[in-house]
């Protein structure tokens, strides 16, 4: 092997690209916690998913792909061909989910270059101005907040089927099974482009097979079969209904995924349309029935935590046959070989940390670039941590960090692997080989070197613009704590933090304080009944001894006393355009708080 020394940050050289006049369409579906292994073709013993195999079969696929562990880098990584370290979406909640708003976006490329960009799904970028989808070059939307349906942010009580959504802009019930609906949705949308002669970029992130684990009931029952024979030691028989869940969600991906390819060949759009499928990050049941091999799985470095599916479909694109193709490659690789393939010109040189790939899909090559390391860092979740602190787990830092280099890896600075005689990673080799470990050390530190000042910065919402004028608040983005789950805001849980803001405009500002969000029309302090939704049951909201209320922005405070009754309280404050903190507490006696508020609305007089 031949030891490189790579640039860092590659410079993609777009800028000469001719526009073609017949444009392909591009479709990204991404999955949700699905592994490698939970496809048939790849020798999953369970599951038969006839629709992603028939993709397989009439794509070009990387066989070494990789993406962060966890869901929110990897779709920074996917959408600006940034590392995460620089992107700042680096953690799925505790106020690190939201993309650095500086950059562009693959919405964003694709728009200016007079294509219509849609999304349709999960987003987890950013929750509020300028974040959001449709602040980030998306035109049609349909998403959902957070990390999962049924988070702090999400319309209460959505449950996978007939949610409210938020629909371009404004909440909207959408009937049927959260899958169905995306899919459906895209290919309305994608047909109304078409039909108008228009060219279409289409981003399906679906939340499948994200826990909770709903499924339809038709692939509910599919899956308990497919598992009747399976001893499933690991799942243990506690556990075999929340699997089924889990292989019923990927069923309906992969029958969703059998009518979308129907859809694009009735409509005669198969041909002119650029089809990828990939999943965000390893399985969440990962080896405890089938990990195709790997050690490892979601949150984790080990292999199966990071290398997923990826299939690329393109019949009139002129790539070959399908094939393999092998080589480190990354999620940060795909907007830049997207934009070398349709001949995307931007108004300037981007500077991505991925490359173009787009040689080797047309070169019909079947390998990707030998000598090549890349990093993986993201941050850890801030568990245990029910206040933020400077040493939480989900400050990134550069042991964290994985790097790969052909068949090697190593992780956190401190393990070896050399995955082509030990694919499980069950040997630490760093002492056989430590010149080896030295130069992929040498480029981590390098690699930390750029990014390091930048890899913690907070981003700020924006209060008082008029793209987002109220605007709800949630303990998602509370800095550096884990607050993202509406079981948690049942349960009270006694933890709190603070919002990173920038108030757009000085002048008068209302702050709701609520522990229960509006919809709910409950008591800050009382409790809810625990009801049956539909595809599971939520238990009851306890009673909080709350007696009074207090916030604070930057060096103001105020408080209130909250009486039995009150669903809310509403401080006003004279604000200064800039940046600014906010903090808020529930308390039972004066300074001695139980939790922060859950929810505040803001605003602008």
């Amino acid at each position: 092997m031949k030891y490189l020394k790579l640039p860092l940050l590659f410079m993609a050289a777009f800028v000469t690209v001719t526009v073609s006049a017949e444009q392909p369409n591009v479709i990204v579906v991404m999955t949700d916690d699905q592994g490698y292994g939970e496809l048939s073709v790849h020798g999953n013993p369970i599951l038969k998913t006839p629709h992603l195999d028939r993709l397989h079969s009439q794509s070009v696929r990387l066989t070494d792909f990789h993406v962060a562990p966890m869901c929110t880098p990897t779709r920074g990584q996917l959408l600006t061909g940034v590392d995460a370290a620089r992107n700042a979406a680096i953690n799925v909640s505790a106020g690190r989910t939201m993309l650095r708003a500086s950059l562009p976006t693959m919405a964003d490329f694709f728009k200016s270059n007079g294509y219509r960009t849609g999304i349709f799904g999960k987003w987890h970028l950013g929750d509020n101005y300028p974040f959001r989808p449709q602040d980030r070059g998306f035109e049609e939307t349909l998403w959902f907040p957070s990390s999962h349906i049924n988070s702090v942010p999400d319309y209460w009580n959505n449950d996978y089927f007939d949610d409210t959504f938020m629909v371009n802009g404004k909440r909207k019930v959408m009937p049927g099974y959260c899958t169905d609906v995306y899919f459906e949705e895209a290919m309305k949308w994608m047909k109304e482009k078409s039909d108008s002669g228009e060219s279409f970029f289409t981003y399906i992130p679906t939340n499948a097979p994200h826990g909770p684990h709903w499924s339809p009931e038709m692939e509910l029952n599919q899956a308990r079969k497919a598992m009747e024979g399976h001893a499933l030691p690991q799942i243990g028989e506690a556990g075999r209904e929340s699997f089924a869940g889990y292989l019923g969600m990927i069923l309906n991906v992969d029958n969703n995924m059998g009518r979308l390819m129907e859809f694009l060949e009735k409509e005669d759009l198969a041909d002119g349309t650029i089809l990828i499928y990939q999943t965000d990050n390893g399985s969440t049941f990962g080896e405890r029935y089938f990990n195709a091999g790997m050690r490892g799985r979601k949150t984790q470095l080990w292999e199966g935590g990071h290398r997923v599916p990826f299939f690329l479909r393109w019949p009139g694109g002129d790539l070959g046959k399908p094939r393999d193709i092998d080589g480190v490659t990354q999620v940060q690789d795909v907007l830049p070989t997207l934009m070398d393939l349709c001949g995307l010109v931007p108004s300037e040189a981007p500077k991505f940390d991925g490359i173009s790939l787009a040689p080797f899909f047309r070169e019909k090559s079947d390998t990707a670039p030998e000598d090549r390391m890349v990093v993986i860092n993201y941050s850890r979740m801030p568990f245990g941590f029910e206040f933020a602190g400077p040493d939480s787990p989900s400050v990134m830092y550069r042991e964290g960090a994985g790097v790969m280099w052909g068949p090697w890896r190593l992780l956190e600075d401190k393990e070896l692997y050399n995955l082509e005689n030990d694919p499980g990673q069950k040997k630490d080799v760093i002492k056989r080989y430590p010149e080896v470990a030295a130069k992929m050390s040498a480029f981590l530190d390098d690699w930390w070197d750029e990014v390091g000042d930048i890899a913690n910065e907070p981003q700020l919402t924006i209060i008082g613009n008029e793209a987002e004028n109220p605007s709800m608040l949630t303990a998602c983005e509370w800095l550096d704590v884990f607050v993202d789950q509406q079981g948690q805001i049942r349960r009270g849980v006694e933890k709190n933090g603070w919002w990173e803001l920038e108030v757009a405009e000085a002048g008068t500002y209302e702050f709701e304080l609520r522990r229960w969000p509006r919809e709910t029309d409950t008591a800050i302090g009382a409790g809810l009944p625990a009801i049956q939704l539909t595809a599971g049951d939520r238990g009851p909201g306890a009673v909080l001894p709350i007696k009074s209320a207090r916030i604070q922005i930057g060096r103001e405070s105020q408080s209130k006393q909250v009486k039995p009754k009150d669903k809310s309280v509403t401080f006003t404050y004279e604000l200064e355009a800039g940046p600014t903190r906010l903090y808020t507490w529930f308390e039972k006696r004066a300074r001695v708080g139980i939790t922060g508020a859950y929810y505040v609305y803001v605003n602008k007089k």
